[in-house]
């Protein structure tokens, strides 16, 4: 087990993935991770759940499923270049874990100064904790402009295991990022983006870049469940009370 806590997985609610709620958890347990984050896709794609899905989740959904901790969150689209989202401020505010990426069907074209300026407005946003597979090759920016200012507004970057298995172009990119987060103390966190159960807490290449790079693990945030509790926490209080 190498991570405790993964913190970007997808249910049948986003209608590409195909799992629910008690299979991620009993995959999680399986993998011997604390907690996963439900993170299903924000309401501005083709492939998301209607809103009140997001509204329902903690009158629905236990807090704990088979020993393993359950964060309501939700993968948001970033949408623009200037960096508005697909939910707005009052939805935001009701999750406890947001996930933001930029994704090719959805996000607005532009060029690597646009996506560059882009992520820098992105990182102003207060409610997103994390800034999703940023290695995208098609929205590449300037990492070592932008990446130092995620850890400045305490966002997280996040290196996805499906993106290193399934997407070309990928690693070269993930290099830079987690070299320059090295460089920089940048703290990230490493996920499955989790499409089916049998993938929660499984992140081989992951684990070998990492090791590859040489990259410090008390930078990797979601080794532990504690210091993803306490991000939390510090800023929305605490919801595991």
């Amino acid at each position: 087990m190498f991570i405790e806590a993964d913190t970007h997985c997808h249910t049948v609610a986003s209608t590409h993935a195909y799992s629910t709620v008690m299979e991620l958890a009993q995959s999680a347990k399986e993998a011997g991770l604390k907690a996963i984050a439900v993170t299903d896709h924000s309401i501005g794609g083709p492939d998301s759940p209607h809103i009140w899905y997001f509204h329902n989740f903690k009158n629905a959904i236990p807090r704990e499923i088979s020993g393993v901790t359950i964060i309501f969150g939700s993968e948001v689209n970033i949408m623009k270049l200037d960096g508005t989202l697909d939910m707005d401020e009052c939805e935001l505010k009701k999750l406890e874990w947001i996930v933001a990426s930029m994704h090719g069907t959805i996000m607005e074209e532009g060029s690597f100064d646009d996506y560059t300026e882009c992520y820098l407005k992105v990182a102003e946003n207060p409610y997103i904790d994390v800034i999703g597979h940023c290695a995208t090759p098609k929205f590449k920016f300037d990492y070592e402009k932008v990446i130092p200012v995620f850890k400045k507004n305490n966002k997280l970057v996040e290196l996805n295991e499906s993106a290193l298995a399934n997407k070309k172009g990928f690693k070269e990119n993930y290099i830079e990022i987690l070299n320059i987060c090295k460089k920089h103390e940048v703290p990230i966190v490493v996920n499955t983006d989790a499409h089916f159960c049998l993938s929660v807490g499984k992140t081989p290449l992951s684990q070998k870049l990492l090791s590859e790079l040489d990259f410090p693990e008390e930078l990797i945030v979601n080794k532990s469940f504690e210091k993803i509790k306490a991000h939390i926490i510090s800023k929305r209080g605490n919801i595991f009370e």
